[in-house]
């Protein structure tokens, strides 16, 4: 393999991680001042101009803190737990195409760490790591309260998972293909998948919310029932760990959204502009990250506007709404399909 372009996947492979960590400290303040304003209060003032180093001193906040660690619990896992959540957190970001390619020096450049075919089935096979990090970290702690919401995680996104997998085989079965970089060109312009999937989106969407977490199903971190839920016996970076991956999730899902359903760095008119290859890839990016930003919003609205569902309300929701609608999905698509491929 060449090793200039070992080099540049390293160096891009470093900013799509430095992007990932810096928007994922910053969601935390965006969404401090937007719960303010729903509340009519300012939110975080003093730390800088309109309390920009409010994440930077939270963060040292945290990294100060004593670390502690229950005398009754199984060491090595207890650490294990809050690693690999913001591990796995971090790997899924590795697939997504940020950009069009760039040409410099005659030579063509991919803003994409690994474009690999089966792209999708990478991010569902991360993904479903995740759910351990956050079992182990429960379980290890030896706590009652952790272990309630270690099991809550776990049964939500297994069950909200499955309903994700089959809006997913809906998109795959009208693109034909697993390669993110693949669904994400099909979407030229303004063919969006949007609009042949809106049901699938909306499914997606929900799904999105309870695999990171967010309210209305935060139940794993319930504080009026279960003190912190999973990381009620964490401290210093370990609960930083666990508090930065559930921003970093809300990133990725975000992305993943933004490219399946809305074109990525598509955006509409874009050959109209006559623009270079280069520039065109550069404002696409741009477009990308605006689209990213309006549904980590669309998170941080809904968390401040919809109250927390019940258990059983949440499991119910799941089982017997979302999944039928997605299986009700897939029929259609298929069925869509085969009209379009026996008529036209």
């Amino acid at each position: 393999m060449d090793i200039n372009l070992i080099i540049y996947k390293l160096i891009l492979a470093s900013v799509i991680l430095l992007v990932s960590l810096v928007v994922a400290m910053y969601s935390t303040l965006i969404e401090r001042k937007i719960a303010g304003f729903f509340q009519d209060r300012l939110g975080p003032n003093r730390a800088g101009i309109y309390g920009i180093f409010q994440p930077l001193a939270d963060g040292l906040k945290l990294l100060m803190k004593e670390e502690f660690m229950p005398q009754t619990a199984d060491k090595f896992l207890y650490i294990l737990g809050p690693s690999l959540t913001m591990f796995v957190a971090l790997l899924t970001s590795a697939v997504i195409p940020w950009g069009s390619d760039i040409t410099i020096g005659g030579v063509t450049y991919s803003l994409q760490v690994a474009d690999i075919n089966i792209g999708i089935l990478y991010v569902f096979a991360i993904v479903s790591i995740g759910v351990y990090g956050i079992l182990i970290g429960g379980w290890a702690s030896n706590n009652k309260y952790s272990l309630m919401g270690a099991i809550r995680a776990a049964s939500q996104m297994i069950s909200y998972e499955l309903a994700m997998g089959m809006t997913i085989i809906a998109l795959v079965m009208m693109s034909g293909t697993l390669s993110l970089n693949e669904i994400v060109s099909q979407q030229h312009g303004f063919n969006w998948n949007v609009f042949y999937q809106p049901l699938g989106f909306i499914l997606f969407l929900i799904a999105a919310f309870a695999e990171c977490n967010r309210t209305p199903f935060d139940l794993p971190e319930c504080e009026t029932e279960l003190v912190g839920g999973y990381h009620t016996e964490y401290s210093s970076m370990k609960l930083g760990f666990y508090l930065f991956a559930e921003y970093t999730n809300m990133f990725i899902s975000s992305a993943m959204m933004a490219a399946l359903f809305f074109g990525g760095y598509n955006f509409p008119f874009m050959d109209e502009l006559g623009l270079s290859p280069n520039m065109l890839s550069l404002i696409g990016t741009l477009v990308f990250l605006v689209k990213i930003a309006f549904f980590i919003f669309v998170f941080i609205w809904v968390r401040w506007t919809i109250p927390r569902f019940r258990y059983d309300q949440l499991m119910r929701l799941g089982w017997k709404t979302l999944l039928p609608l997605a299986i009700a999905n897939v029929i259609i698509t298929g069925f869509v399909i085969m009209l379009k491929n026996h008529y036209f």
